[in-house]
């Protein structure tokens, strides 16, 4: 509804924080997947959900892009139910990728709800979230982070990134994809699931060759001109190694729906990869601050009682004072 729009512009305490408490891995296990679906406008993101929703019929679809004006399939929960795009926009006197984010803070301030109403849908084996193609205006911003630390310490979640597979037949363009993945990947710390798609356009075995054979990649910068970017993408290349050997990447025809029971069952695998990694990185960095907690309390108590000590010092030396002023003749 329209008056939402009126809400303050910034999130509240009980949204910008995680929960004090995780569930169990019991507990954990026993609830669906997240896939939470990024990519880069014109990907093909928003056709790939389709499909994915057709091959998982039971999955609980959850719309986040508040500037998508009809969707190919039929959200269970929509942004748009909450948030009115085009009034945030006029009230704002914002433009389009300024109202994305502000629409996306709003809904944050009631991620709350979600939350609870999530958590309630234990017939879903899947959840699935779609994104604003803007995708740094998810990736990148509190909101986005916000609503993803949420899911990602309630579900077993993961990222999915759509690449447009025809776009990055230039190395270059494919490096930009990838340097994109790997920031996603290390902000969130989530598995991370590439998807090559539109794969009756292109195949994608010339990618998947690029990202294990170092020495294709360079060759297929050979052609290009020897200038400064060209030497700093074969530079990179050879960087992404290790991160490229942490990767299996799947390709998909989301228009035709082939490759989906191979991203289904990848997907199992990143679940897998939540419990070993994700999840335990989570536990350790939450008990570290405890840690830091705990000695900064420590370090306070000590300090007020030296403060006091030192107080009941003066006082007694005070007192002895006043006494030899008054034994004097």
């Amino acid at each position: 509804t329209t008056n939402n729009t009126t809400t303050n512009n910034t999130t509240t305490n009980n949204t910008t924080t995680t929960n004090n408490t995780l569930p169990s891995v019991e507990t954990l296990k026993s609830r669906p997947t997240v896939h939470i679906i990024v990519g880069m406008a014109g990907s093909g993101k928003t056709t790939f959900l389709t499909a994915l929703s057709r091959t998982l019929p039971d999955a609980y679809i959850v719309n986040l892009d508040p500037a998508c004006m009809d969707p190919p399939y039929e959200p269970n929960l929509d942004v748009r139910d909450t948030i009115d795009y085009s009034t945030v926009m006029s009230e704002y006197g914002l433009g389009p990728n300024g109202a994305i984010v502000t629409s996306l803070n709003l809904y944050a301030t009631r991620f709350d709800q979600v939350m609870s109403l999530l958590e309630s849908k234990s017939s879903a084996s899947h959840i699935i979230v779609d994104t604003p193609g803007q995708i740094e205006a998810f990736t990148w911003s509190s909101a986005g982070q916000i609503m993803t630390e949420l899911l990602a310490t309630s579900f077993p979640t993961h990222l999915t990134y759509v690449v447009d597979t025809v776009r990055c037949a230039g190395p270059s363009t494919f490096m930009s994809n990838m340097l994109y993945a790997l920031s996603m990947s290390f902000r969130s710390r989530l598995p991370l699931q590439v998807v090559f798609n539109k794969c009756d356009l292109a195949d994608a075995a010339f990618l998947k060759e690029w990202m294990s054979d170092y020495e294709a990649f360079s060759g297929a910068l050979d052609s290009a001109s020897d200038s400064y970017y060209d030497s700093l993408t074969r530079s990179l290349g050879m960087s992404l190694d290790q991160f490229y050997s942490s990767l299996e990447p799947v390709q998909v025809s989301a228009a035709l729906g082939t490759g989906i029971e191979e991203y289904v069952g990848a997907s199992a695998r990143r679940r897998e990869e939540y419990f070993e990694g994700y999840l335990q990185d989570v536990r350790a960095r939450r008990e570290e601050q405890k840690v830091k907690r705990e000695v900064v309390a420590r370090k306070a108590r000590e300090d007020s009682m030296r403060r006091l000590e030192e107080d009941i010092e003066k006082g007694k030396g005070g007192g002895e004072k006043r006494k030899d002023q008054e034994a004097t003749p």
